[in-house]
C-alpha cells in the first residue's frame, strides 16, 4: 500500500473521476482540475481534497500528476503553455497519463519532461467505466522504469494489473494492440450471434455452450447477452472507439503493419454513427447484421 502523497488529477471524465476518488480513498491529498469547473467541485464535495482553476495550479506542489482526458490535442492543452500542467511541477516529481493518446505526442512529452527535471510515463488504461469504478483496471505503462518503481504503488488503488512495457510510448503501443484484438473479437462476436439468431438457436444456451470452450472471451461473456438482446446503452463509447482506431491506422501507416480488420471495424462503426449509435456501446456492431 502506497503511503500518502500530495497528488493531483487533472480530468474528471466517467474515467478519471473514479480513478481520482479511489485516490482520495487511499488518503492521498487530491486536488483536481477539470474543463468544466462545476465537475470538479462536484467531485470535491463528494471525495474531499480541492479544486483549482487551471491545471498548472492543480499541479502545483503535488509528487504525482495523473491525467485523463480526450485526446493528442487535449493533452498538450492541459500539460503546456502557462497554464499547463507542466509549468507547476517540480524537478523529481512524475506526471503519468492515462489518456488513449498517440505514442508521438508521448514521446514528445516524455522529452519535454526529461528537459525539466521530472519523469513521464504513458500509462493508458483498459477496462472501461466498470472498471474504473471498481478499481480493476489493467495499465499499460511506457517511460523509465525509476519513475514506474515510485508510482506504480499509487496506480494500484485502481489498477489490478500494472505493467511497464518498455520506453516512453510503448504504453500507448499496447494499448493499440488491445484495441486492434477487442475489434476483431466484436466483430466475430457480432456474426456469431447474428448466425445464430437466424439458425432459431437458443442464442443464451449457444453463449454458454461456447463460452466455456476456445471461444471465450471477456466481450463474449460480459456483452453477448446483451448484444442478443439489443442492449447498447452502456459501456465504451462508438465515438470512443474511432477515436482509438484512427491512433491505430495512423500508427500502422508509420511502421508498416498492415491492420485490415480494424480498418473495416472501423468502417462499420462509422455505419453505426449515421444511425445515430455515437454513444452506443461498441457491441452494437451487432445491428449492421440484424437488418
Amino acid at each position: 500500500m502506497a503511503e500518502p502523497r500530495a497528488v493531483a488529477f487533472i480530468g474528471l471524465g466517467v474515467m478519471g473521476a473514479p480513478m481520482a476518488g479511489h485516490l482520495a480513498r487511499a488518503g492521498h491529498k487530491v486536488t483536481v482540475f477539470n474543463r468544466t469547473a462545476t465537475r470538479a467541485r462536484s467531485w470535491v464535495e463528494t471525495y474531499g481534497g480541492q479544486a483549482k482553476s487551471t491545471p498548472r495550479e492543480a499541479a502545483s506542489g503535488a509528487e504525482i500528476v495523473f491525467a485523463c482526458v480526450g485526446n493528442d490535442a487535449d493533452l498538450r492543452h492541459v500539460t503546456l503553455g502557462d497554464d499547463g500542467a507542466f509549468a507547476g511541477m517540480g524537478k523529481g516529481t512524475i506526471f503519468v497519463d492515462h489518456t488513449t493518446a498517440s505514442a508521438e505526442v508521448a514521446r514528445e512529452l516524455s522529452a519535454q519532461a526529461e528537459k525539466a527535471g521530472f519523469g513521464f510515463l504513458d500509462a493508458p488504461v483498459s477496462g472501461g467505466q466498470a472498471g474504473a469504478e471498481k478499481g480493476a483496471l489493467t495499465v499499460m505503462v511506457g517511460g523509465k522504469a525509476e519513475a514506474f518503481a515510485r508510482a506504480e504503488p499509487v496506480i494500484g488503488h485502481y489498477g489490478k494489473a500494472v505493467t511497464l512495457m518498455g520506453p516512453s510510448g510503448a504504453g500507448q503501443l499496447t494499448k493499440m494492440v488491445n484495441q486492434i484484438c477487442i475489434a476483431g473479437v466484436l466483430q466475430g462476436l457480432s456474426e456469431g450471434i447474428a448466425f445464430a439468431e437466424k439458425a432459431d438457436l437458443d442464442v443464451g444456451k449457444v453463449l454458454g455452450v461456447i463460452g466455456k470452450g476456445a471461444a471465450q472471451s471477456w466481450q463474449m461473456e460480459n456483452r453477448g447477452q446483451t448484444m442478443h438482446e439489443g442492449r447498447f446503452d452502456f459501456g465504451f463509447a462508438v465515438e470512443w472507439m474511432r477515436k482509438d482506431l484512427a491512433i491505430v491506422t495512423d500508427e500502422a501507416r508509420r511502421n508498416g503493419a498492415r491492420v485490415p480488420i480494424a480498418a473495416l471495424v472501423d468502417q462499420f462503426y462509422a455505419a453505426i454513427q449515421a444511425r445515430g449509435g455515437n454513444r452506443w456501446d461498441t457491441s452494437s456492431l451487432v445491428t449492421l447484421l440484424k437488418d
